[in-house]
C-alpha cells in the first residue's frame, strides 16, 4: 500500500490539490477502482470504523451507509423476513441472502432517501449476495477488508467502470493520538478507543429493569453508531438496524424528534396500505422512494392530485390519513433509543415514546435526571445511564 494517495478534489471541486497520507508507513487502505474524493474518504474512515466495532460488539457481519461524514443507516446482519424484504424491494432472484447482505440491505434500505449517493461500509469482505444488492443502487462507492472475485467484478461495472472500491487492512490501529488542522491551528487530542458492549448497560435507573437480548444488542447498536455520527445526535434502533438517525442538531430534542419523524417513516413504509401502493411500470428507484416519502408524509397531496397520481400509480391509491398513521405507530414497540450526550428534559422521552421506543441508553448527569426517569417510568420504560459521552466531530 502507497503511502500517498491524490484524491479527486477536496471538499468542494475549487479545492484542489488534495491528498490523505501517512506521516509514517503506508496507508491502510488502497484503491482498487474509480478515484475517491475527501469526503469519500471521511465516510469511508469513519464507516469502517462504525462496522467494525459493531461486529466486535455483536459477533454479526455489519454495514452502514454514510452520507457527509454520519450514518444514514448501520446494520448488523440479521435475517430479514418477508415484510422487510418487500419493503427494502428485495427482488426473488436474489434467493437467500448471506448475513452480510442482509446486514447491507437493512442499513441501505432503513432511510433510503438519505442514503441515495451513499458510501457504503462493510466489516467482512464483499460477497457475490451483496454485491448483487448494492449494484443497483446510487452510491458513490465502498469500502471493505476485501472483495471475492465475481463481487468485484461487478461492483467494477457501476458507474461505467468509474465507480469507487477501496480496500482497507482489518488489521490496522491508529495512533493513540490523534491531530486536525482547522483555520492553520493545530488540534491534537487522544483517539476515541472507548468500547462499547452490553456491560455500559448494567446501571439501570428506572423501576422497570427488564432489559431483554435483542434490547441489548440494539443499544450497543444505537451506541456505537452514535460513536461515528456528528453530534448532537440521537439513534433509533430495532431488530439489529437503525431506524432513524437525528445528527448535528444543535439541540437535543430537534434530534429526537428527527430522527423519530425517520423512524416513523421506517414504521409506516410497512403498513398494509402502503406496501400495496400500486406504482407504474417504469418507475425509477429513486422516484418510487420519493413517492413513498410524500405519501406517507402530510404533503401527500403531492403524489394524490388529480393530474399528478397518473405520474406514479397505475390507479390512484387512498390517501393514508392522520389517524390512520397515528393507529399504526400505537401498536409499535420494542424500539431502542441511545443519545450522544444526556436528555436534558423529559420532553425527548416523550416524543421517543410515540415511535414505540421502549429501552434507551444515554449517559446521564443532567441537572433535570429525575425528570427524565419520571418520564421513563411513566411509560415503563427501560433506561441505562452509561455515563459515556460520544460526541463526534
Amino acid at each position: 500500500m502507497a503511502s500517498e494517495i491524490e484524491l479527486k478534489y477536496g471538499c468542494n471541486p475549487n479545492q484542489k490539490p488534495a491528498r490523505i497520507y501517512m506521516k509514517n508507513g503506508e496507508l491502510p487502505v488502497s484503491v482498487l477502482n474509480g478515484k475517491p474524493g475527501y469526503i469519500n474518504f471521511l465516510d469511508a474512515l469513519n464507516g469502517w470504523q462504525l462496522v467494525k466495532e459493531l461486529k466486535q460488539a455483536t459477533g454479526l457481519p455489519a454495514a452502514a451507509s454514510f452520507k457527509h461524514v454520519s450514518p444514514a443507516g448501520a446494520a448488523v446482519g440479521v435475517p430479514l423476513d418477508e415484510t422487510m424484504r418487500k419493503i427494502y424491494f428485495i427482488p426473488k432472484s436474489a434467493g437467500e441472502l448471506s448475513p452480510l447482505a442482509a446486514a447491507y440491505a437493512r442499513a441501505r434500505g432503513a432511510d433510503r432517501m438519505s442514503s441515495f449517493g451513499d458510501w457504503i461500509s462493510l466489516s467482512d469482505p464483499c460477497d457475490v449476495s451483496t454485491a448483487m444488492l448494492i449494484k443497483p443502487e446510487m452510491s458513490d462507492g465502498i469500502i471493505a477488508p476485501d472483495y471475492a472475485p465475481e463481487a468485484l467484478e461487478l461492483l467494477k461495472q457501476k458507474h461505467k467502470g468509474a465507480y469507487n472500491i477501496v480496500r482497507i487492512d482489518p488489521d490496522y490501529v491508529p495512533e493513540e493520538t490523534e491531530t486536525k488542522q482547522v483555520f492553520g491551528v493545530y488540534f491534537e487530542q487522544g483517539h476515541n478507543f472507548s468500547r462499547i458492549d452490553e456491560t455500559l448497560l448494567s446501571n439501570i435507573v428506572t423501576e422497570n429493569k427488564e432489559l431483554p437480548d435483542n434490547a441489548k444488542r440494539d443499544l450497543v447498536i444505537s451506541l456505537i453508531t452514535l460513536k461515528y455520527t456528528q453530534s448532537n445526535s440521537v439513534c433509533y434502533v430495532k431488530d439489529g438496524q437503525a431506524i432513524g438517525i437525528g445528527a448535528g442538531q444543535q439541540s437535543r430534542i430537534h434530534c429526537t424528534r428527527l430522527a423519530g419523524s425517520k423512524a416513523d417513516n421506517w414504521l409506516l413504509r410497512q403498513h398494509p396500505q402502503v406496501m400495496a401502493l400500486p406504482f407504474v411500470k417504469g418507475l425509477g428507484r429513486p422516484e418510487r422512494d420519493n413517492t413513498i416519502d410524500i405519501y406517507i408524509s402530510d404533503e401527500s397531496d403531492e403524489v394524490l392530485a388529480e393530474g399528478k397520481w397518473q405520474q406514479f400509480f397505475s390507479e390512484r391509491p387512498a390517501p393514508l390519513s392522520k389517524e390512520e398513521k397515528r393507529a399504526w405507530l400505537s401498536r409499535q414497540g420494542g424500539v431502542s433509543l441511545g443519545s450522544d450526550a444526556f436528555f436534558p428534559f423529559g420532553d425527548n422521552i416523550e416524543r421517543a415514546f410515540r415511535s414505540g421506543v421502549k429501552y434507551v441508553a444515554q449517559p446521564g448527569g443532567s441537572l433535570r435526571d429525575d425528570n427524565v426517569i419520571e418520564a421513563c417510568n411513566a411509560h415503563d420504560m427501560v433506561m441505562c445511564f452509561t455515563g459515556l459521552r460520544l460526541f463526534h466531530h
